[in-house]
């Protein structure tokens, strides 16, 4: 294909990601209120009903925050059509290998990331109650969307692409990009680059956070190469 129809196939996909964003999008302000008491739960778990609350500290704040939370929501809920519309755009492009590897490590890929969100979801509640604990009983706090919805967004963004970890090792291994021996002799490289890296990236730096991601992150490194072991196994090859 020549370059202008390179662009041109781009554009195509690019407006179907586009519209599949944006009818996610109308979708998730439709069912707002929804969404809402779904985000809002971890902090009523902390704060109890009478303390259940965002306020906002401008008239368009409220309806800022559903905006976003919204388009959020269409991000999410349009992923699939726009992951497709990308594995059809650079497919042509990758060996039959990488084609069928990519596909292969797809669906594990997707289940990871949603239960990295997922354990950040669950963990928050631990986290603001330390939070507000260190605070001392004199502070007391008041959130706002902004504040508390996109810092939970952000939080489970943050878990969810972490979780992919054992995917790009598994693919780097089938890829045979590294080997299973090469990742044990920097097993101790890695476990310090991991409890670093999770230091810096969460933004709440609490106990409850640091080791719900830190401990399936290591868990991951061993069972990448214990994975990385048995295909190299089955294809008749030496553990490295």
């Amino acid at each position: 294909m020549s370059l202008t129809d390179h662009l041109a196939e781009l554009r195509v996909r690019l407006i179907v990601a586009v519209v599949a964003v944006a009818a996610g999008a109308i979708a998730g302000y439709i069912i707002y209120p929804e969404l809402l008491a779904v985000l809002m739960h971890p902090l009523c778990q902390v704060s109890g009903s009478s303390g259940c609350g965002l306020y906002v500290t401008g008239p368009f704040d409220g309806f800022s925050a559903r905006l976003k939370v919204s388009g959020v929501f269409g991000l999410f809920a349009a992923s699939p059509v726009v992951f497709w519309e990308l594995w059809r755009f650079v497919s042509p492009g990758l060996h039959r290998r990488e084609r069928r590897l990519s596909v292969l490590l797809s669906l594990p890929a997707a289940l990871l990331f949603v239960a990295g969100a997922m354990v950040a979801y669950f963990v928050l509640p631990f986290a603001l109650q330390f939070l507000q604990s260190a605070a001392g009983t004199r502070v007391h706090a008041i959130y706002t969307p902004q504040s508390y919805l996109f810092f939970l967004l952000l939080l489970m963004v943050i878990f969810g692409v972490a979780f992919l970890f054992p995917v790009v090792l598994t693919g780097l291994e089938l890829l045979e990009v590294v080997t299973p021996e090469q990742l044990v002799k920097r097993r101790r490289i890695a476990w310090f680059g991991i409890i670093l890296a999770v230091a810096i990236f969460i933004p709440t730096n609490d106990p409850y956070s640091l080791t719900a991601l830190t401990v399936p992150l290591v868990l991951f490194y061993e069972g990448s190469i214990v994975i990385g072991r048995l295909a190299r196994r089955r294809r008749g090859l030496p553990a490295g």
